[in-house]
């Protein structure tokens, strides 16, 4: 394999874990806060891309979309946090997963029913479209570096925001006791509340900017779904730090994976075989590095210790 391949694996690798930090940060912060499991989590991620898709080509604005894909996004949970999941707080997790396993089944009929069954596309914007020359003569997409910067200053901004400012103060708190500041007078329903509108609002964004390098389809959320709670196991619940270097590991094990693998089994055996054995193995090995991190770290990486 030669070197700017492996390079362009990594990127693709930092891509994808930059989008499923952005899709799993909104995750943990639910669960730690919450102790919330959201099934729907992955529903929100579609109504961003399809919110996202409509405004786009109603528009011709990509900005406009991905504003759209937020706030419609942000505003679905949190509705859906106001109307349903406030009822699940004091009920255990097989109601909170039955519950929002019924949200999945709700919103993928919904959108269904409003845009049809037919996939919609997400056209990247001609100041975002073809390759960027890179050291090393390495050809790499505009959008995809795009991507990777819009994830780390999304980062970033979680990272002040739950560090620097009084409702991070407080989302630190309601992780640690939600009773006693609710006895200092903070208004816990109105901080679940914007809590879950951000995760969702993430949800959403990740949607929209992912949207635009597939197709916009009913159920697409449901495989980011399956890698956000890789991603947050992994990291640690409740943990943004623990999320972002999750995320990353997960997608690099997964695109490297899918390379690397196949390569190594085509030394043993013909290479059609050598890719059917290789892209098995690949497929599980986000599987097999959340269970080495679990054996090690149970709580997983940066998760509190029991």
């Amino acid at each position: 394999m030669s070197m700017i391949l492996l390079a362009e694996q990594v990127l693709n690798g930092l891509q994808l874990g930059v989008m499923l930090f952005v899709m799993a940060a909104g995750l943990t912060l639910v669960f730690g806060v919450m102790g919330l499991i959201n099934l729907a989590h992955g529903s929100l991620f579609m109504i961003g891309a399809f919110a996202a898709a409509a405004v786009a080509g109603a528009t011709g604005s990509f900005l406009l979309a991905l504003a759209a894909a937020l706030a419609a996004s942000a505003a679905v949970g949190a509705l859906v946090e106001v109307v349903v999941i406030r009822r699940l707080y004091n009920r255990d997790h097989l109601d909170q997963v039955l519950a929002t396993f019924a949200l999945i089944l709700i919103f993928s009929e919904g959108t269904r029913w409003l845009f049809g069954s037919f996939p919609l596309f997400l056209n990247i914007p001609p100041y975002l479209a073809g390759p960027v020359s890179l050291p090393g003569g390495i050809e790499y997409p505009m959008y995809r570096l795009t991507l990777i910067a819009v994830g780390l200053l999304i980062a970033l901004g979680l990272f002040l925001l739950i560090s620097r400012t009084r409702l991070g103060i407080q989302i630190r708190a309601g992780e640690n006791d939600r009773e006693m500041i609710a006895a200092l007078g903070v208004d816990i329903s109105r901080l679940y509340t914007i809590v879950f509108a951000i995760g969702a609002g993430l949800a959403g964004l990740a949607g929209a900017l992912v949207g635009a390098i597939q197709s916009v389809q009913v159920g697409m959320g449901e495989p980011v779904l399956i890698l956000a709670f890789v991603v947050i196991v992994i990291g640690g619940i409740g943990s943004i730090k623990g999320a972002l270097i999750a995320a990353l590991l997960v997608g690099l094990t997964d695109t490297l994976g899918g390379v690397l693998l196949p390569a190594l089994f085509k030394q043993f055996m013909e290479a059609s075989a050598a890719t059917s054995v290789g892209s098995s193995l690949a497929s599980m090995a986000i599987y097999i590095l959340m269970a080495v991190v679990l054996i090690w770290r149970p709580t997983g990486l940066f998760g509190a210790r029991g």
